[in-house]
């Protein structure tokens, strides 16, 4: 991956999900949603840390966050390379997962069968158990995004945010159904590379770009 050149009618937005944090790490890993507000783990920590060397050399005008905590922290990592605050944004918190918060996929199956074969099968309609779908999560998020982007035509910016607002945002510009959006993996740190044209669609050119992850730093 490579800087992009700035143009007066585009903006290039650099996606992120945040780093690593306990929860994350754990196996089965526990789903976080919005009621779980940790910080990265040393391993997240490490990743953040990692991209925000890859990303020194990009000319960065702008870092966008989710203000939950994990999100927040990886976005501050990259923006002090240069010297920039972040700037949270409250529409690109993690997807409500209502009464699942804090649950493992195994737990919900084990416990909520008929409740977790709806979700699997159309989780537009039938969402995380007192919380959103993901047709109102790409409501959320799709404006939030869309106005970073036309705020910074002209400019490279980068957005911290999360899994499921990840994959639904990304589902949604590619065309993909939610039930299958799932299958847009989302790295700790991994990056994604979003086109916009002024007056235009935008367009999706790298997902999950995570080869930068892929070193002994991390692996040692």
């Amino acid at each position: 991956m490579y800087p992009l050149p700035d143009e007066a009618d585009f903006c290039h937005l650099y996606l992120l999900r945040h780093g690593a944090t306990p929860n994350n790490e754990l196996i089965p890993p526990r789903i976080q949603g919005q009621t779980s507000n940790d910080g990265l783990s040393a391993r997240g920590i490490q990743q953040a840390t990692v991209t925000s060397k890859l990303l020194a050399s990009f000319p960065i005008s702008a870092v966008y966050a989710s203000p939950l905590r994990r999100a927040h922290e990886t976005a501050a990592t990259i923006a002090d390379v240069h010297q920039l605050e972040v700037i949270d944004v409250d529409a690109l918190t993690e997807c409500d997962v209502g009464d699942w918060g804090g649950m493992t996929w195994p737990e919900i199956a084990a416990n909520q069968p008929e409740r977790y074969r709806q979700f699997q099968e159309d989780p537009a309609t039938h969402g995380y158990a007192g919380g959103e779908n993901l047709r109102q999560l790409v409501d959320r998020v799709a404006p939030a995004f869309q106005r970073i982007m036309q705020e910074n035509l002209g400019r490279t910016v980068v957005a911290v945010a999360h899994n499921v607002v990840n994959r639904a945002f990304l589902a949604s510009l590619l065309g993909v159904p939610p039930a299958r959006g799932r299958s847009i993996y989302q790295d700790n740190c991994g990056i994604n590379v979003i086109r916009y044209k002024k007056d235009g669609p935008a367009k999706v050119l790298i997902v999950n770009s995570a080869l930068h992850l892929r070193s002994e730093v991390l692996h040692g």
